[in-house]
C-alpha cells in the first residue's frame, strides 16, 4: 500500500512511518521542509496550507494519515488564528487533494473533546476538520487521542516548562487549579499500531475513536512523576484558576511568552475518554504503557 503521512517527520509520525515501512508499505512523510526520514520511508516537501504544494503528492497515494497539528498546550506563533489555518484549512486541502488524486483511506488525528463550537480555538478547528473528513467521499477513520506520551514527545517536558514560568528559581511549584485537571496518556508506540490497523482493516471505515492509555492521572501526579524520575523534590501548591487566567492573560499578550488564555480555558476541562475505544482495536488496558513506566518509576 502507498500512504503518505503528513506530518510524517514529527513525533507521532516518526513512528508510524517506521511501523508502516515495517509492515512492507511504500511510505512517504509529508513536511514544510527537508528532514530526514527512517531507513524505507520517503520524504516530500509540502505545506497543507498550500494546497498547490500538496496535491502532486497526495495524487496516486492509497492512503493519507493527516497528523499535522499544533500543540493545544502552547499558544502557536501568529495566534490562535493559526489552529483554523493548520487544523482546519489545512485538513480541508489535504481531503480535496485525496479525491481528486485517486485515494481511498484517510485517516484523521483530531483530538479528545473536538467540536466546532468548543471553547478553544485548538478544539474548535479540530471539530471542524473532522467535519469535513466526515463530510468527504474518501473512506475516512478519526482518532481522538489523549495526550500522546513517549521519546520525543513534549507532554513531560510540559511540566517543567510551567515550573519555569510560575517559578523559576524557587523549589515551589504553583499548579494552577492545585493540578486537578485530569488526564488519560496513551504511549506512542500503543497509538501507532491502532492507526495503522485503521489503514489495512475495513471495519474500521466510518469509525472515530477515544483513545486514552491504562489510567487516568492528575496535572499533579504527572508533575509528581516526572520529579521523581529525576529524582528531583518538589513542593507543590495551589495557584486559584482566577489567578491562574489573570496570570495567562496578561502575560500572553506579553511577545514570546508561550500561552495565553486558551491555555487557562484548556485547564479547566479533563483530558480523559467517555469510552476507552481500544478494544476495537483488540488490546486490553493491561497491556498499554503507564507513564510511570515509561519514565521508570513504577
Amino acid at each position: 500500500m502507498k500512504v503518505l503521512v503528513a506530518g510524517g517527520t514529527g513525533f507521532i509520525g516518526s513512528y508510524l512511518c517506521r511501523a508502516l515501512a515495517a509492515a512492507d508499505n511504500e511510505v512517504t512523510a509529508l513536511s514544510r521542509s527537508p528532514s530526514e526520514t527512517p531507513d524505507g520511508v520517503d520524504s516530500a516537501v509540502g505545506d497543507v496550507t498550500d494546497y498547490d504544494s500538496i496535491s502532486g503528492v497526495v495524487e496516486g497515494q492509497d492512503a493519507v494519515v493527516n497528523l499535522v497539528a499544533l500543540s493545544p498546550l502552547f499558544e502557536p506563533k501568529g495566534g490562535n488564528v493559526m489552529h483554523d489555518r493548520i487544523h482546519r484549512g489545512g485538513t480541508e486541502n489535504l481531503v480535496r487533494a485525496a479525491e481528486g488524486g485517486g485515494v481511498e483511506r484517510f485517516v484523521q488525528l483530531s483530538a479528545l473533546g473536538a467540536d466546532p463550537d468548543g471553547t478553544t480555538a485548538y478544539i474548535r478547528a479540530k471539530g471542524q476538520a473532522e467535519a469535513i473528513v466526515r463530510e468527504s467521499d474518501l473512506d475516512w477513520t478519526i482518532f481522538r487521542p489523549s495526550v500522546v506520551f513517549g521519546e520525543g514527545g513534549e507532554f513531560v517536558s510540559f511540566t517543567k516548562r510551567l515550573k519555569k514560568m510560575f517559578a523559576p528559581g524557587i523549589p515551589l511549584y504553583p499548579l494552577p487549579g492545585g493540578g486537578k485537571t485530569r488526564f488519560q496518556p496513551i504511549h506512542v508506540e500503543d497509538l501507532v499500531p491502532m492507526l495503522v490497523a485503521a489503514l489495512e482493516d475495513d471495519d474500521h471505515v466510518g469509525g472515530t475513536y477515544e483513545i486514552g492509555g491504562p489510567e487516568t492521572l492528575t496535572l499533579r501526579q504527572v508533575t509528581d512523576l516526572v520529579y521523581a524520575a529525576e529524582r528531583k523534590g518538589v513542593t507543590i501548591v495551589p495557584l486559584p484558576m482566577p489567578l491562574a487566567k489573570i496570570g495567562l492573560t496578561v502575560l500572553g499578550a506579553v511577545p514570546g511568552f508561550p500561552m495565553g488564555p486558551d491555555q487557562y480555558r484548556s485547564l479547566q476541562f479533563d483530558n480523559t475518554t467517555t469510552d476507552n475505544d481500544i478494544a476495537a482495536f483488540g488490546v486490553e488496558e493491561s497491556e498499554l504503557t503507564t507513564l510511570a513506566a515509561h519514565l521508570g518509576v513504577e
